[in-house]
This record gives structure tokens, C-alpha cells and sequence, in this order.
């Protein structure tokens, strides 16, 4: 038995108790609010670009579309904002409702069948040894530029590549980057979407004038 000399007082056991209680009280008030608060809702995009017109008579091949690669820092699906210079920002609320690299590869192939620019063409993901050409591609900006709050715009770059199918060392036979800034009416996720759109669809247009006006090797 301690003895009563050695023992604490009954008020400083008394305030002892009660600060234990107002943490549990704390805590449990902090867990209702967070069940209690609806999480966050994500917006989901999908760039779908208007299509060329279709052109004259088509190239005597087929051309395989490969994989339209993406930079790094565009890669995922959350939208990418450019705030200065040198900083960037992810917003975790908006965000593409498929890959970007799906994406692009994807509106690249509807784009050239619509412009009937060739003879076929083979869509992203059909066996490797199908096409005369193969057509690939990299996405090395996709973002919103928000550096100028009064005059946002949807930048979007990309650089495509065309090489013979099933020749060993031939090289590539077509390449060319497009880079396209389509003004936006604010930062609103469905502004930069439409931006975004607009941008892809000047650029497929532009591939497919430019397809069709090449010089390809028989």
C-alpha cells in the first residue's frame, strides 16, 4: 500500500481522468466527421477529336499504328497544370478517363482511317507483322499552361515517326513534330478538355494532310 504521504492528490488524479477523457472524446469526434464527409469526386475526360475529312485516293499500303509513347511527367491520367516556368502541379481531382498514351494512339489510328490517307489501316494493339508502314509516336507536352492567369491555354506536342514493317535496319522513312496551344476560356477542367481536344484535332488533321502529300518508299 503506498503510503498517503507518497500518493498523489485527488485533484491532480481528477484532471488526470478528465484529460484522457476530452482525447477520447476528441478522437471520436474527428473519426465521425471524416465518415460523415462524402470523399472527394473525381472528373473523368476523354479526348475525342474531330476527325480530318477524308482525302483523294489512298496510298497503296497499310499502315500499322504502333504506340504513341508519352513523356514522363504527362504519362498519367491526373491533368498537368504549368504553373510558372519551372513548376508544375497534378491535379488529383481531374484526370483522364483512360492513359494517355491509349489515348493518343487510339485517335491517331480513327484519324487516318477517316482521312483514308491509306489503303488500310491497322489499329493500335493488332498482331506485329500486320502493315507495310508502322507508325509511332511521342507526346512530349501535355498540359495547361496557366502562366498567364488572363490568357490559359492546352498545349499538346507530339512527334511522329513512320518506318517500313518487317525491314531489318531500313531506318525511318517519315517524321515530323506537331505542337499546337488552343486557347481556353479559364482553368476549369472542362475548358482545358475542350482545349486539350481542339489542340489533338488540329494535329491529326495536320498528319494527315502531311501523310498524304509524302513521298513514301515503295
Amino acid at each position: 500500500m503506498i503510503p498517503s504521504s507518497l500518493a498523489p492528490p485527488r485533484h491532480a488524479r481528477l484532471q488526470r481522468v478528465l484529460a484522457v477523457v476530452a482525447l477520447f472524446v476528441a478522437v471520436v469526434t474527428l473519426a465521425a466527421c471524416s465518415l460523415s464527409r462524402p470523399a472527394p469526386v473525381k472528373r473523368t475526360f476523354l479526348l475525342e477529336p474531330t476527325l480530318p475529312a477524308a482525302a483523294g485516293t489512298p496510298k497503296p499500303a497499310a499502315v500499322r499504328i504502333g504506340v504513341v509513347n508519352v513523356a514522363a511527367p504527362f504519362r498519367g491520367k491526373t491533368f498537368v497544370f504549368r504553373e510558372s516556368d519551372l513548376r508544375y502541379e497534378a491535379d488529383y481531382y481531374d484526370e483522364f478517363f483512360i492513359a494517355p498514351a491509349i489515348m493518343f494512339s487510339d485517335a491517331t489510328a480513327k484519324a487516318l482511317a477517316a482521312s483514308n490517307v491509306f489503303r488500310r489501316v491497322v489499329p493500335f494493339g493488332a498482331a506485329s507483322d500486320e502493315g507495310d508502314f508502322v507508325l509511332d509516336g511521342f507526346v512530349s507536352e501535355l498540359y495547361a499552361d496557366t502562366r498567364d492567369a488572363a490568357a490559359p491555354t492546352a498545349v499538346i506536342t507530339v512527334t511522329y515517326y513512320l518506318t517500313p514493317a518487317n525491314v531489318i535496319g531500313s531506318g525511318v522513312a517519315w517524321t515530323r513534330e506537331y505542337r499546337q496551344r488552343a486557347k481556353v476560356s479559364g482553368t476549369g477542367p472542362e475548358a482545358i478538355a475542350r482545349g486539350l481536344n481542339a489542340a489533338l484535332s488540329a494535329i491529326l488533321a495536320e498528319l494527315a494532310r502531311d501523310l498524304a502529300a509524302a513521298d513514301l518508299p515503295k
